[in-house]
């Protein structure tokens, strides 16, 4: 099947979208980043496998709009003695595909992997990430990003930052 004009416009609308919110993740640039989301958002990352019902059983995060402005304010305080000093990070998001639409809604996977350096050390969180984003003007609010990480189902070092 031959794409349209139409949807390698998208596809690069998209792309771009979702490497400018890894690049505000990365740089810690957090209050920018928030602005990204819509007022019903839903921001999750499961725990011990990756189709769990969030609402019965444990998640890593699983966080509502109010949750992530909360989140933010905590990362931007200055108590997250865990990123003292920060870490570096720099993430790679590949494999994009839109999965479908739905009004304003487009529903996108990709697959992503951040490189962690930090005073314990150097992670990498490989995940297969979910993401449901809502026209919004000239460009896209998130509605709801799933990171199921690769490794969910064992003991998570401290992730104080944004996967």
């Amino acid at each position: 099947m031959l794409a349209t004009c139409a949807d390698s416009e998208l596809m690069h609308d998209v792309e771009q979208f979702l490497f400018h919110e890894a690049r505000l993740a990365d740089e810690h640039r957090y209050e920018e980043w928030e602005e990204l989301w819509a007022d019903d958002a839903i921001y999750w990352v499961p725990a011990n496998g990756e189709n769990i019902d969030p609402e019965k059983q444990m998640s890593i995060i699983y966080d509502n709009r109010s949750r992530i402005g909360l989140r933010v304010r905590q990362l931007l305080s200055g108590k997250r003695y865990t990123q003292d000093p920060r870490s570096s990070l720099r993430r790679i998001i590949g494999n994009i595909e839109l999965l479908g639409r739905e009004g304003d809604d487009i529903r996108v996977g990709a697959n992503s992997i951040v490189f962690e350096s930090s005073a314990r050390g150097e992670t990498l969180w490989g995940s297969r990430n979910e993401y449901t984003l809502r026209r919004a003007g000239d460009g896209f609010k998130l509605a709801r990003k799933k990171v199921s990480l690769v490794n969910n189902d064992r003991a998570i070092y401290t992730m104080s930052f944004i996967i």
